[in-house]
């Protein structure tokens, strides 16, 4: 789990960590290369992009379990992913 006291309510910041944790799971990862067609190097290239975030985001709450754990593995509710994805798509 990141360390609560480095977590920021910053739907960027959010959004990052998702990646990160999203990204560490070999499975999942492979699932979000092949449903998004991205390239690994392209997703290093574009990690700060918010599109991109908005997208890892929604792939996310596309699979629940996958929410759930990555959610679970922040320390957030699910309801805090989703918020991140509406503010980095407003």
């Amino acid at each position: 789990m990141i360390n609560p006291a480095s977590n920021n309510d910053d739907p960027l910041t959010v959004a990052l960590h998702a990646l990160a944790v999203t990204i560490r799971d070999e499975r999942r990862a492979e699932r979000l290369l092949d449903l998004s067609g991205i390239a690994p190097a392209d997703l290093r290239e574009r990690a700060d992009d918010p599109q991109l975030l908005s997208a890892v985001l929604r792939f996310l709450e596309a699979h629940e379990p996958d929410l759930l754990a990555v959610a679970a593995e922040l320390g957030r509710k699910p309801e805090e992913l989703v918020a991140a994805r509406s503010a980095l798509e407003a």
